[in-house]
């Protein structure tokens, strides 16, 4: 299944199709029952305390956040929450986060900070919520806010992309000093639909769009925006979610412990640096004109000598200077 989707071979041996395996990992992305942060922990930690509230407005279920042991590890997580099932998905509004919950991720941020224990973020989220309520609320400033935070935090910040990665609303608890990504997981700037709406003006090319914007893990991975492909198994995340927990929980203790090691300065600066570095672009010159060659009757015209104005008829007057000489 994941040889098929990522295109190494083909039942008749011909390629297949870049939109119809792009568009592969996309489906599994969202898969719902793909598993959440509260899945994961089940496996992960051996405890974990929920906290809610952000002491602003109230406590958004989208976004959980909390206290764990992992291996021994005391350590602060935050991720989005999806539902398995229909009346979970509406108590936590399919997983599309309100201000509030960014502000909620911010305040146990601090305390992690405070205490000096690291933050497991888990990624998996469409957008933030795009509702009349949230525009409200400052959702683009919750957010900003959130990843401005994150740049500057002085504790190892650890962010694992298990599902969909989209848009500014995973931005906001996906800055971090190592970024890993479930094998069958997306990551883009914007929703392949919303992509194909803006530059297509039609949903029919969202395929197309995620091609052209790389949304795979694994393209994503040789763009240098992830560190590390975390292999799934069997037929993906969602058939052994209990195995997926295991493979993420070995390789986030084995990161923390190469991040413990290293001066708090010189983490922040590679932070900072790293996030600055990308997009980088070159500005060029713009190269000289050559002299344009004049022409027989304009050196001809040179030649001779200028011929004087002549003055004005008696009764009328010089026309006065524009309004930008008199500037």
């Amino acid at each position: 299944m994941v040889d098929r989707l990522l295109g190494r071979a083909h039942p008749d041996g011909q390629p297949e199709n870049p939109n119809a395996v792009v568009w592969a990992h996309v489906q599994q992305a969202r898969n719902l029952k793909r598993p959440h942060t509260l899945e994961l922990l089940k496996v992960m930690a051996d405890e974990f305390v929920e906290l809610h509230g952000d002491r602003l407005f109230g406590d958004d279920s989208a976004i959980v956040a909390g206290l764990a042991r992992i291996a021994g590890r005391r350590i602060v997580v935050i991720g989005f929450q999806k539902g398995q099932d229909t009346e979970e998905n509406i108590r936590r509004n399919f997983g599309l986060p309100h201000p509030e919950g960014y502000r909620k991720a911010m305040r146990v941020m601090d305390l992690a900070e405070r205490f000096a224990m690291p933050v497991l973020t888990f990624v998996d989220v469409q957008g933030a919520f795009p509702g009349a309520a949230a525009e409200e609320r400052g959702i683009a400033e919750a957010i900003a806010q959130s990843v401005g935070l994150m740049t500057r935090l002085r504790t190892p910040i650890v962010v694992v992309i298990t599902g969909e990665g989209g848009s500014g609303g995973a931005l906001g608890l996906a800055v971090g000093d190592v970024v890993l990504a479930l094998e069958n997981s997306i990551y883009s700037v914007i929703s392949p639909e919303g992509c194909a709406a803006i530059l297509w003006r039609s949903s029919e090319q969202s395929q197309a769009a995620a091609v052209a914007m790389k949304v795979t893990a694994g393209e994503q991975h040789e763009l240098g925006i992830v560190d590390m492909v975390i292999p799934e198994p069997g037929e993906g995340a969602h058939t052994d979610p209990a195995e997926t927990a295991r493979r993420i929980r070995d390789v986030v203790i084995e990161h923390l412990d190469a991040l413990g090691r290293l001066p708090v300065d010189e983490l922040v600066e590679a932070r900072f640096k790293r996030y600055r570095a990308y997009g980088p672009y070159t500005v060029a010159e713009r190269p000289t004109a050559p002299p344009e060659r004049l022409g027989l009757a304009d050196r001809l015209r040179g030649l001779l000598p200028a011929r004087p104005s002549m003055p004005p008829f008696p009764g009328t007057r010089r026309p006065g200077p524009s309004g930008r000489e008199e500037v």
